[in-house]
Order: C-alpha cells, then sequence, then structure tokens
C-alpha cells in the first residue's frame, strides 16, 4: 500500500513534466566585443532574457546565450548565418522545427528602448510561432 502511495505522486510529476515540456527556445548570439565588455551588449542580452522569462515563466520557453567564438556553437552559426546579436526563436514541432528571425525586432528596440512595444512585438511573434 505504501508503495501506491508512493507511486501515485511519482507518475503524477512525470506527466507533469511531459505536458509543460519546453516547447521553444531563444537563442542570443553574442560577440566577444569592446562594446560587449562595457555592457552595451550584456543589457541588450538581459533585456530579452528578461521578456523571455517574464512571458513564459513555466519554462515552456527557454533563454540560450551562444557565442560566436566557441567553437561548439559553430553548427548554430552557421545554421542560422549569425551576427552579433542575432536573436532567433526555435520551435519545436510534431514535424520537426519552425524558426523565426526576430533580431529586427531585439535591433528597433535597443534604439527605441521602448520596452512595452518590445514586449508586445516578442509575445506577438511567440504567438505566431507557437500556434
Amino acid at each position: 500500500m505504501k508503495k501506491l502511495v508512493l507511486l501515485f505522486p511519482l507518475s503524477l510529476l512525470i506527466f507533469t513534466q511531459f505536458c509543460i515540456a519546453q516547447k521553444a527556445e531563444v537563442l542570443y548570439f553574442k560577440a566577444d566585443l569592446a562594446c560587449c565588455q562595457a555592457k552595451a551588449c550584456n543589457a541588450l542580452e538581459n533585456d530579452v532574457k528578461t521578456v523571455v522569462q517574464k512571458l513564459y515563466p513555466g519554462g515552456e520557453v527557454v533563454f540560450k546565450t551562444l557565442r560566436l567564438a566557441d567553437p561548439a556553437n559553430k553548427p548554430q552559426v552557421d545554421k542560422f548565418n549569425a551576427k552579433s546579436q542575432t536573436v532567433v526563436i526555435v520551435a519545436k514541432t510534431k514535424k520537426g522545427e519552425k524558426i523565426l528571425d526576430i533580431t529586427d525586432i531585439v535591433r528597433n528596440y535597443n534604439i527605441s528602448k521602448d520596452m512595452a512595444v518590445f514586449e508586445a512585438n516578442m509575445k506577438k511573434k511567440f504567438e505566431e510561432i507557437l500556434k
């Protein structure tokens, strides 16, 4: 009986993890430039990460930083033709993956610094790719 009592919550936990599985990831490509060391790139990276975590606190969309100079990231850099501050959403589907480049949205935010517009644009793109 004790085993059944322990087995039920464990199976419920495993089932829940599969239901809340990661649906997409945001890839932020970063170069090791002087401006990055001056924290300009770090601030932008942090803003993108903050919006992703605010919109998807449950972890269904995760944020990842990929350094352009890291040889381990070369396949992704080549696949997305990434440069410094390239930002891509990669959504997992039953048929493979959907890719959406949102670099222009991030670039526009970097100029305007309008967080409300940036967040609304990001939300719209997530809804578009996750449907």
